[in-house]
């Protein structure tokens, strides 16, 4: 069952960012024991490996995750309805389409940022999945491609892909560079422009703005959220995911949820031996996502060390734990 649509309103008022290889669905598993109300996304998840490769593997999800989006890559209308198609069968409250990632081996895909510089297609692509599916179809974008920055290219992209039916719009405050940078280096090289995102909020009221680029900490989300209708976090909600436990009281309005660090761990040991359980996977490719749990507190590197220990791989996950919270004497 999907979430109805004022609370997926409510819940991009804050969400956490489709991450390459981190936002899997067991990070968001985890991220949820922290945030009942935030957004989630997948991994993005291309046209061509959803139709030509192991739908469940990529499309599997729990519905302890909802509300949860699934991003998709490409720039062929009829595949994307297609696989918007197979988002909303798997009930996926979202289906959103990358148009923000700056990779080489994304551009050879013809997808990505570099669809920015042809709005005329991104809008057939978003029309065709608008009329596949009842859900919301999202894009998520950058605020213009290499030196190109006028506010007009922005303005004009966000403009014409409205008109075809798209009403949320991501915006990473950041130019896309195609060519010289790596993708961690578009991440931090191109200038933070903000004012940019404001001003498309002014000129398209009737559209949600969300934000995305930079913001790492409670102040700076306020901030957005004073002239914007949502803030997307994105490797501090991984690094940091401690700060989603704070996010419930301070932006949902929401009662904290009664958990500490430790009831947290102990949730995510328990969901480790189901998944090898039911499924054969190892603890190790789960746990990776907690190591931030613990950061700043007295003992955090020794327990991070005894959850990424490759050795301890076939004890059960309670007994790792049990480990990590000993004196580093009597664990020796």
């Amino acid at each position: 069952m999907t979430t109805p649509p004022e609370f997926l309103d409510r819940a991009r008022r804050l969400c956490v960012a489709p991450m390459m290889d981190w936002t899997d669905r067991h990070c968001r598993y985890f991220h949820r024991l922290l945030s009942r109300h935030a957004l989630l996304y997948t991994e993005m998840v291309t046209a061509g490996a959803l139709l030509h490769g192991d739908v469940p593997r990529h499309l599997d999800f729990l519905p302890e995750e909802h509300p949860v989006a699934l991003q998709l890559g490409g720039s062929e209308p009829a595949e994307l309805a297609q696989c918007a198609r197979l988002g909303q069968q798997w009930g996926y409250d979202e289906i959103n389409l990358n148009c923000g990632c700056p990779s080489e081996r994304v551009q050879r895909g013809a997808f990505g940022a570099c669809l920015m510089a042809e709005p005329a297609l991104v809008a057939d692509c978003v029309k065709a999945m608008v009329d596949a599916v009842a859900v919301p179809v999202t894009v998520k974008h950058r605020i213009g491609i290499d030196q190109e920055e006028r506010y007009g290219f922005v303005r004009d992209f966000v403009g014409t892909v409205a008109e075809a039916g798209c009403r949320v719009f991501i915006v990473h405050a950041r130019n896309a560079w195609l060519k010289g940078l790596s993708p961690k280096e578009n991440r931090e090289v191109p200038p933070l422009r903000y004012e940019v995102v404001h001003r498309l909020k002014r000129e398209f009221p009737h559209l949600q703005i969300v934000v995305n680029g930079g913001i790492a900490e409670s102040g700076q989300v306020h901030e957005q959220l004073a002239q914007l209708d949502g803030v997307m976090v994105g490797r501090e909600a991984y690094h940091n995911p401690w700060w989603l436990a704070s996010w419930e009281h301070d932006f949902f309005g929401a009662e904290p949820l009664a958990r500490s660090r430790d009831d947290v761990e102990a949730a995510m040991a328990d969901y480790m031996a189901r998944q090898a359980r039911e499924h054969g996977t190892p603890w190790s490719a789960i746990a990776r996502h907690m190591l931030g749990l613990r950061n700043g507190l007295p003992g955090a590197r020794r327990w991070r060390q005894v959850w990424s220990d490759h050795r301890l791989r076939e004890l059960d996950p309670r007994e790792v734990m049990d480990l990590a919270h000993r004196p580093a004497a009597l664990a020796a």
